[in-house]
């Protein structure tokens, strides 16, 4: 037997071993039958999709952490979405996007949020204070106790993982 049908039978045992101990995890977590069903099938995507072919020795335990990942992605990206409403509810009707545009607003804000997830903290810190704040380099500097060489150094990685962002949205 070559090792792609191995890998796959020994996910298929896994699957029917720890899939539905796996599925009421998630129902815990989020309290919704449908949205466990959608992770815990996302999770075992992750598990075909990983690229180490030895056996997992405690496969619960890579289970809960990948559904874990999954989990914080989930919830990211509803508190944006609830943000993204609440913003949305306060415009007068003419001006209200439509529901195509709000998708696509959407999809852009969970492309940034992604993107300052990346970030090391203090260069999110320092390009957050600069964007949304308007400090100057020496003010935020001064906040973060380093000299305006680094806070440039700090720019510097924010705006190029910005221009990868834009790249990316270039390449689609």
């Amino acid at each position: 037997m070559d090792l792609a049908a191995a890998s796959g039978e020994c996910i298929g045992d896994i699957y029917r071993a720890h899939h539905g101990w796996l599925h009421g995890w998630l129902r815990r977590q989020t309290g919704c039958g449908e949205r466990a069903a959608d992770l815990a099938h996302d999770t075992f995507l992750r598990l075909l999709g990983r690229r180490e072919t030895k056996p997992l020795g405690e496969p619960r335990a890579y289970l809960t952490t990948v559904a874990r990942g999954l989990l914080v992605d989930f919830w990211r990206r509803q508190t944006l979405e609830r943000a993204w409403l609440d913003a949305l509810s306060s415009q007068p009707e003419p001006f209200a996007p439509s529901p195509e545009e709000k998708a696509l607003a959407l999809e852009a804000l969970m492309q940034v949020d992604a993107m300052l997830d990346r970030l090391k903290p203090r260069v999110r810190e320092a390009f957050l204070l600069s964007q949304l704040d308007g400090l100057t380099y020496r003010e935020i500097g001064e906040r973060l106790s380093v000299g305006e060489r680094m806070i440039k150094k700090y720019m510097a990685e924010a705006m190029l993982n910005c221009l990868m962002l834009n790249a990316g949205d270039a390449d689609e």
